[in-house]
C-alpha cells in the first residue's frame, strides 16, 4: 500500500473523487503544510495556520498505479489557480503535493510536468515536504456520501466526481 498527501481546493471534493476508485483503500481528510499544531477547521479557514485542506489517499499500486492517482489529482482541480479553487479562496485551498522522500518528490514532479502539457503550462502546484498531517474533524470524513443533497456537494463536488468517472472509467468502482 502507498499513501499520497494531496491538496487541491476543498478536501470534500478530493475525498469524494478518490473514494470512487478501485484500489483506494482509505481517504482521510485533514490539514497539513502549516505550523499550527492540532488546527480546527475554523482555524484553518482563517488562513492564519498556513495549513492546506488535504487528503491522505491510501491505495494499492498493483490495482491503481501511482501515476493514475496523480493524474486524477490534476484532472479534478485546476492547478493553475493560486491559493484558490473557484469560489474557495485562501491559502488553505492551494494546490499542493506533500512528499515523504526524494523518490516521492520525483514522482510528484513528473506528474506536475505531465499536467503542464495538458493544462498548457502555468501550473502553480506546490511540491513540499510532508510535515505533520492532522486528521480533520469527523464530520469532514466522507462528507460527500454523508451529505449528497448539500448544495456545495451538488454544485462543486459532483461535477468533479462525474468528470473523473468519465475520464478514468476503467478504475471506477462498480456502483
Amino acid at each position: 500500500m502507498q499513501t499520497f498527501v494531496l491538496a487541491g481546493g476543498c478536501f470534500w471534493c478530493l475525498d469524494a473523487v478518490y473514494r470512487t476508485l478501485r484500489g483506494v483503500s482509505d481517504v482521510v481528510s485533514g490539514y497539513t503544510g502549516g505550523s499550527f499544531k492540532n488546527p480546527s477547521y475554523e482555524a484553518v479557514c482563517t488562513g492564519a495556520t498556513g495549513h492546506a485542506e488535504a487528503v491522505a489517499v491510501t491505495f494499492d499500486p498493483e490495482v491503481i498505479p501511482a501515476d493514475v492517482i496523480l493524474d486524477v489529482f490534476f484532472t479534478l482541480h485546476d492547478p493553475r489557480q493560486l491559493n484558490r479553487q473557484g469560489a474557495d479562496v485562501g491559502t488553505q485551498y492551494r494546490s499542493a503535493m506533500f512528499y515523504r522522500d526524494d523518490e516521492e518528490k520525483a514522482v510528484f514532479e513528473a506528474a506536475r510536468d505531465r499536467a503542464a502539457e495538458i493544462w498548457d503550462g502555468g501550473i502553480v502546484t506546490e511540491i513540499s515536504p510532508l510535515g505533520e498531517f492532522f486528521r480533520a474533524e469527523e464530520y469532514h470524513q466522507d462528507f460527500f456520501a454523508k451529505n449528497p443533497g448539500q448544495g456545495y456537494c451538488l454544485a462543486v463536488a459532483l461535477p468533479k466526481v462525474n468528470k473523473v468517472r468519465k475520464s478514468y472509467a476503467e478504475y471506477v468502482l462498480a456502483s
